[in-house]
């Protein structure tokens, strides 16, 4: 089968891998759509990102949509031809963290496409995946790339709940990529009484507008539009930092009122910190990363119709011409979501 590999920078090509068949408690899934993740453009771009670098091929991928071809042993609950989102957590279930409930921080994760780990995490961006039945979300109603968005959907829910209480709370988000603007949805979702969205881009900042943002500031054309919010003290209760830019995060915590709570979710590798702000206006600094159990919640929203991440899909391509997705994705003055259509 084919899938999408990994070798450096720049060096990503699609190749003939082994299938596999599935075990006890396993499902065989024919993939059905592939989303591109800020990830995957780091391995794809840069070889990694931060201290994780790739030291062998890997499979890419990790946002993916797929319809059930084949039920191992001791498998219900889902049945042939069934579209699911597959979550890429893979959490062992027995360390330390798994049983207090942290299965995000799991010692023994084995999530889709990840170098953190050596050996590998191979991906999820092939023809055929055998998957843990426990991964798959019935994802009927939807189309295959809503299914696909449940990942990165799940990510913020995730992030939202590290915010904590956010019912008639003022709301900046910083960085308005996929991430950026899914934060919004969930957190409009959770109750935002007002949100405030800044970027470089027009292109991501309107799609950030669409979905829900009531201001939106490009901090390249408007580098001073976020003072007026720093003065007293400054406005927001609660800042989702999405771009991993230090100047985001600096610009962001003079924004934040006193005890303002810092939700960091971007990964751009170590940043320096306003320390005597932070200090100084006894703001919290959360970290945010992955999700669990949230990811059946996202399906569930947007099979609902709670949260429609539709408009955030602006491309498609098929396997064939998967590598010029990953070009695609990396321009964010005319792409949100790319994704791969396996089938």
């Amino acid at each position: 089968m084919k899938a999408i590999v990994a070798h450096a920078a720049k060096d990503v090509r699609i190749e003939e891998i082994d299938d596999a068949e599935p075990g006890q408690g396993e499902v065989r899934l024919r993939l059905a759509t592939g989303g591109i993740c800020g990830s995957d453009l780091h391995y794809y771009n840069h070889g990694g990102f931060g201290a994780v670098r790739l030291k062998e091929p890997m499979v890419l991928g990790h946002e993916v949509s797929a319809i059930v071809e084949e039920l191992g042993p001791g498998v219900s609950g889902l049945e042939i031809s069934q579209l699911v989102a597959v979550s890429p957590s893979r959490p062992c279930r027995t360390c330390r963290y798994c049983q207090e409930g942290l299965h995000n921080q799991c010692l023994n994760m084995r999530f889709y496409g990840s170098a953190m780990p050596f050996p590998h995490i191979q991906g999820a961006f092939r023809e055929s995946l055998v998957a843990d039945a426990i991964q798959c979300v019935a994802a009927d109603g939807l189309t295959a790339g809503e299914a696909a968005m449940a990942e990165p959907l799940a990510v913020t829910l995730h992030a939202t709940r590290r915010a904590g209480e956010m019912l008639g709370k003022k709301v900046l988000v910083t960085g308005c990529g996929p991430i950026g603007v899914l934060s919004i949805l969930a957190a409009r979702r959770a109750g935002a009484g007002e949100i405030v969205a800044t970027d470089l881009s027009d292109f991501t900042l309107s799609l950030a507008k669409s979905a829900g943002a009531d201001r939106v500031i490009n901090t390249k054309t408007e580098p001073d539009a976020l003072s007026a919010y720093s003065a007293d003290k400054g406005t927001f209760d609660v800042l989702y930092e999405c771009s991993g830019a230090a100047a985001a995060l600096s610009g962001g915590i003079a924004a934040l009122r006193p005890r303002g709570v810092i939700v960091q979710l971007g990964l751009g590798g170590d940043m320096s910190l306003p320390m005597m702000a932070i200090t100084a206006k006894e703001l919290e600094l959360r970290g945010s990363f992955r999700f669990h159990e949230e990811f059946a919640t996202g399906v569930d929203l947007m099979r609902k119709g709670l949260i429609d991440v539709k408009p955030l899909i602006t491309h498609t391509v098929p396997l064939a011409d998967a590598l010029s997705a990953f070009e695609i994705a990396s321009d964010r003055s005319r792409a949100m979501k790319a994704q791969i259509a396996f089938s």
